[in-house]
């Protein structure tokens, strides 16, 4: 199967899984690991477990996009890490997040008094 073509905002493209695709993408952005090193760095990172139909489901949508690659199997572990169009595309979103989260907690200091 081909990869698909992958643009800037192919996160914002995953809908649902945009949020496993999020934390899969910041772990690699670490360096190469194989499924069961990412849901532990996941959990620890974000205290968020990933189940592993979510995480593999995940992960081939990400190669298909060409936003990680597989690795030479290491054993039975299949390491995956990042590709340089997988970092323009997580660096694209978390940036938007970033003023998401900007706007909305200016927002809710004026109209709630909190930060």
């Amino acid at each position: 199967m081909a990869p698909e073509t992958a643009s800037d905002d192919s996160l914002g493209s995953f809908g649902r899984y945009a949020g496993p695709a999020t934390l899969i993408l910041s772990s690699l952005a670490e360096g190469p690991k194989h499924g069961y090193a990412l849901t532990k760095d996941i959990e620890d990172i974000a205290g968020v477990r990933l189940a592993p139909g979510t995480l593999y489901e995940a992960l081939s949508r990400l190669e298909n996009l060409g936003l990680i690659q597989a690795l030479a199997a290491d054993d039975r572990r299949k390491p995956y890490q990042l590709t340089a169009s997988g970092a323009v595309a997580l660096r694209t979103h978390l940036t938007t997040q970033r003023r998401l989260v900007d706007v909305g907690l200016k927002r809710l200091a004026g109209n709630w008094g909190t930060a």
